[in-house]
């Protein structure tokens, strides 16, 4: 199960870390990823990570702004958010899929969600 936290209100420009824990076993072979959903759209594909080699993926409206990485330590894939935009406002949530997935680096078939945490840009 994946639970992720770390969402809040904040002003545009400033930074956040989201979390997402992975409970239930080892991460070996999988891949985490970041999806936001904002209201009324469709829940976009944000970042990703293989857990085994770190490989990371991010989507253009994100890329140079945002920084997934692991700690396989603790079970723990974050999402770290800078020079956020009103745009970015959305609830984020974490997906698991295999690596052996096709298209896992571009956000195909990712599940186990879990509950989100809401990010708010606004001034």
């Amino acid at each position: 199960q994946l639970q992720a936290s770390g969402g809040g209100l904040v002003q545009p420009g400033d930074s956040l870390r989201l979390s997402c824990a992975a409970s239930g076993g080892s991460l070996e072979n999988y891949a985490i990823g970041w999806f936001r959903q904002a209201p009324g759209k469709e829940r976009e594909w944000v970042s990703c990570i293989s857990s085994s080699f770190g490989g990371t993926f991010y989507a253009d409206s994100v890329k140079d702004r945002f920084t997934i990485s692991r700690d396989k330590t603790k079970n723990t894939v974050y999402l770290q958010m800078n020079n956020l935009k009103p745009e970015d406002t959305a609830v984020y949530f974490c997906g698991i899929t295999s690596l052996y997935t096709t298209g896992w680096a571009l956000g195909f078939g990712y599940n186990d969600w879990g509950q989100g945490t809401l990010v708010t840009v606004s001034s």
